[in-house]
């Protein structure tokens, strides 16, 4: 039986791809508060540029690749069960041929039913505009988890946590909630790597390695050495 690796990665991994952050942007976009284009307030107030927000979020997203991380991630599956929890909404661990991700916040390249939320549908391009509907007749949202909203998957997410023989953290900052949390649910003798260029401070954390890398450097190094043992 293969031993179980649980990977959270957050935007620092695929800013490496050249998507950017709110973080990095300082909550900004184009003059708007993050909280005016993701939210369900802000959703209320102006649904038009909460479209259009997510519509450049997907032109960008379809003209990036996955990176070096990403590939290395799908790599472990050669030895290892690989569990995916990522904070991120993108598609790049999906293109980069990973089997199993879990999208704690949502995916951009899904809209979803405004009155029924299980009513998802991919999205083939990436524009969704005001006047397109759900098969219920209401108007269609990005399938994404806004700041306010519940976060549905986290039980889950904790779940496949509680179980990891390993628990690697790539490129998040551990300061979003509940995904930070996540670390709490591994067991107690399993060793945790955190890969980010500026790491939090963990020193409280048993069997943690900090490696001060940019996702693109530490993640193959680590996969190397994991596939070695």
């Amino acid at each position: 039986m293969k031993q179980k690796i649980v990977v959270l990665t957050g935007a620092g991994i695929s800013a490496e791809s050249g998507l950017a952050t709110f973080r990095d942007a300082n909550g900004l976009w184009e003059g708007h508060d993050v909280m005016e284009v993701a939210s369900p307030e802000g959703w209320r107030k102006n649904p038009a540029l909460v479209l259009e927000f997510y519509n450049q979020r997907r032109k960008s997203a379809q003209g990036v690749e996955p990176n070096a991380a990403h590939k290395a991630l799908m790599e472990l599956e050669q030895k290892f069960d690989v569990r995916i929890i990522t904070q991120n909404v993108d598609n790049l661990h999906e293109r980069a041929g990973s089997s199993h991700i879990l999208h704690l916040h949502g995916k951009l390249f899904e809209s979803r039913s405004t009155q029924d939320e299980n009513l998802v549908y991919p999205m083939e391009g990436w524009e969704l505009k005001l006047g397109d509907l759900c098969e219920k007749g209401s108007q269609l949202r990005p399938n994404i988890v806004w700041f306010g909203e519940a976060v549905p998957l986290i039980e889950q997410a904790a779940e496949e946590t509680m179980t990891a023989d390993y628990l690697l953290v790539i490129g998040t900052s551990l300061q979003v909630y509940p995904a930070a949390g996540l670390l709490s649910y591994a067991p107690h003798d399993t060793p945790i790597y955190l890969i980010d260029p500026n790491t939090p401070a963990l020193t409280h954390h048993r069997n943690l390695t900090i490696i001060q890398e940019k996702a693109t450097v530490g993640v193959p190094a680590l996969v190397r050495q994991l596939l070695a043992t």
